[in-house]
């Protein structure tokens, strides 16, 4: 893993507000290439409307964000997807009517290289078992977690150079949630460069390179993972202890 790459995403000054209310109050957040950086905080602290800032789902009211050192203010989602920018958003957001399969294909729709995108089916189908199993089933009659492993294998079948996780484990049973971090550690080791925003702070802690904790639209700590485990204000607020 690469923890001294550029920066892949720079965030700086974010503001973005719902009407009246302003949701996330000046950010400042950098992933450089390689890293695991994860963004945890309590309900509504302002993590999933920051994604949605970043992948242009919200539109920001002050600050830029930078994407390999180019502002993607305003580009559209698509067009982000083109540029190597996926994201795997809070409720998964699969085709319920389209196989499991079919889903999985078209997370390679912007690709032509049939014998890659075959490779890269069954490589998911190995991090996935029980998709395997289930291969010509429609989505829409999946588990949570299943669904969950299905929206997680459609974004990395677009071969990403940043990977946006907005809450993996969100209604997860236990033995999910080890297997969504599995992979998010192994792609991780893989080299892809992922952010991470989880609620569940110690397995996003222990998986990731650097933390920042998000506090009422803003940022109130960042540094290394592993030292965040340790400090006695994030084990009091987000450790339970």
């Amino acid at each position: 893993m690469t923890t001294n790459g550029s920066a892949m995403l720079t965030i700086s000054g974010l503001k973005v507000a719902y009407g009246g209310i302003q949701a996330v109050k000046g950010v400042d957040l950098e992933v450089r290439e390689g890293e695991l950086v994860t963004l945890i905080g309590a309900n509504g602290a302002g993590k999933t409307t920051t994604m949605k800032a970043i992948t242009g789902l919200k539109a920001i009211s002050a600050g830029d964000i930078l994407y390999r050192g180019v502002s993607i203010k305003g580009v559209p989602p698509h067009e982000l997807l083109k540029r190597g920018l996926a994201m795997v958003p809070e409720g998964r957001g699969i085709f319920a009517r389209m196989t499991i399969l079919e889903n999985m294909q078209m997370g390679a729709y912007l690709r032509n290289d049939t014998d890659g995108i075959q490779k890269d089916v069954e490589r998911m189908f190995g991090f996935f078992p029980r998709l395997k199993e289930r291969a010509s089933q429609l989505a829409g009659t999946l588990s949570g977690g299943e669904q969950q492993m299905l929206a997680m294998a459609r974004a990395i079948i677009s071969r990403p150079k940043l990977l946006l996780l907005d809450e993996p484990s969100m209604g997860l049973s236990p033995i999910m949630v080890e297997k969504i971090f599995e992979v998010v550690r192994e792609i991780s080791k893989e080299g892809l460069t992922v952010l991470l925003v989880e609620q569940n702070a110690r397995l996003a802690l222990q998986a990731a390179t650097r933390g920042y904790v998000m506090d009422s639209g803003l940022v109130t700590m960042s540094g290394d993972a592993k030292q965040m485990l340790d400090d006695p204000k994030v084990r009091a607020a987000y450790l339970g202890e």
